[in-house]
This record gives structure tokens, C-alpha cells and sequence, in this order.
């Protein structure tokens, strides 16, 4: 039996997709309930959950060989989206401040914060594992 890592990949492969769906279906019933009808900040919370669940598939139909360069965009998208967070509970983002005490403001602050560990993590031993010789 290989131990060269596959099965790690693939815990964190699952995990990734599932963190990215979750972030999804957060951003998607957030704009169902009500967030749709914000000016700049609806629209982006309905792209979010469209590309956040093209991404969660993407992750777990990618073949192996890209699997790296897929969970790094993923990555990186979903820091830019608890960036965004960030900025709402900050300093306002489009005219919008967010509350910390909003119903699912903590949820997804621990559901992305996790999916960006998880897809970083997924990242580096896809493309490590890329790299590496062939035996």
C-alpha cells in the first residue's frame, strides 16, 4: 500500500468541498432572506454562492493532477470572501456594516477561517505531491 499522501489529500479534499459548500449555502440563504434586496451586497451574496458552489464541485471532480491549482484559487477565494466579512464588521463594505452578533456572522467566520486552513493546506501536498520524482 502507497503512503504517499492520498489519503490525506483526500480527507482534505472532502473537507475543503464541504467548507466551501457550507460558506455557499451561508452566502445563499443570507440573500434568500433578505440580503437580496441590498444594493451592491445582494448581487455579490448570490455570486458568492453560485462560484462558492461551482468551486465545492470542482473540487471534488478535479483529477489529482489539478487538484493543486484548484484548491488554491478555491483558497483564495474564500479568503477574499472573510476578507470582505472582515471588512463589513470594520469599517463598512459598499455602505453596508455588518454585526458581529448577526445571526450567522460567527458560524461563518468559523466556517471560512477553517476552509481557508483546509484548502491552503490541500493545496500545498497536491502541488508538493505534483512536484515530486516519480520512484
Amino acid at each position: 500500500m502507497a503512503t504517499d499522501g492520498a489519503g490525506a489529500r483526500l480527507v482534505l479534499r472532502l473537507a475543503g468541498a464541504g467548507l466551501t459548500a457550507a460558506m455557499a449555502a451561508i452566502h445563499l440563504r443570507l440573500w434568500a432572506e433578505g440580503y437580496r434586496d441590498l444594493a451592491t451586497i445582494g448581487p455579490l451574496f448570490l455570486l458568492n454562492g453560485v462560484v462558492g458552489i461551482l468551486l465545492a464541485l470542482a473540487l471534488l471532480a478535479t483529477p489529482v493532477r489539478w487538484l493543486g491549482p484548484v484548491a488554491a484559487v478555491t483558497a483564495l477565494f474564500t479568503a477574499g470572501t472573510l476578507g470582505a466579512l472582515f471588512l463589513s464588521l470594520t469599517r463598512g463594505l459598499f455602505g453596508f456594516d455588518e454585526d458581529i452578533d448577526a445571526e450567522l456572522v460567527r458560524p461563518t467566520l468559523y466556517v471560512e477561517t477553517a476552509a481557508v486552513v483546509v484548502l491552503t493546506t490541500l493545496a500545498v501536498a497536491a502541488l508538493s505531491h505534483r512536484r515530486r520524482p516519480r520512484r
